[in-house]
């Protein structure tokens, strides 16, 4: 099966050996996104939720550029260095699929995050062949 990479300057370039998605076979397979401002290479500041606000931007870029959007979405994987951020966090990704059905989600917390941040989400989205 063919694999078509996906590169957008609405997020943040690559930092190691990966791509910012990866489309094959319908699907959208969409790298980690954190908060850094795709424009500077900085990290945002003031914590959780302006990180997650940044992610979830950076996130629309890329399925943006895969030719999708959030919902075509149908899964995430939400990944924070505090799970105290949980809802907090939970309230700036609910807003982006508002009016729609949401897609199925795992959070965990891990001990440390690429830069240290606070807030890393990946996302899978269907498009079709």
């Amino acid at each position: 099966m063919p694999k078509n990479v996906v590169s957008t300057d609405g997020a943040p370039a690559a930092v190691a050996s990966y791509s910012q998605a990866a489309v094959a076979g319908g699907w959208v397979f969409c790298s980690g996104q954190i908060g850094l401002d795709p424009a500077t290479g900085v990290l945002v500041e003031g914590g959780a939720v302006p990180e997650a606000e940044r992610v979830m931007s950076n996130l629309e870029a890329v399925l943006t550029a895969a030719g999708a959007t959030f919902a075509d979405v149908v899964k995430c994987t939400i990944f924070l260095a505090d799970m105290a951020d949980f809802q907090a966090v939970n309230e700036v990704y609910a807003q982006r699929f508002e009016g729609m059905e949401p897609p199925a989600r795992a959070c965990v917390a891990v001990r440390t995050l690429p830069k240290n941040v606070q807030v890393e989400i990946e996302c899978i989205a269907y498009i079709g062949s």
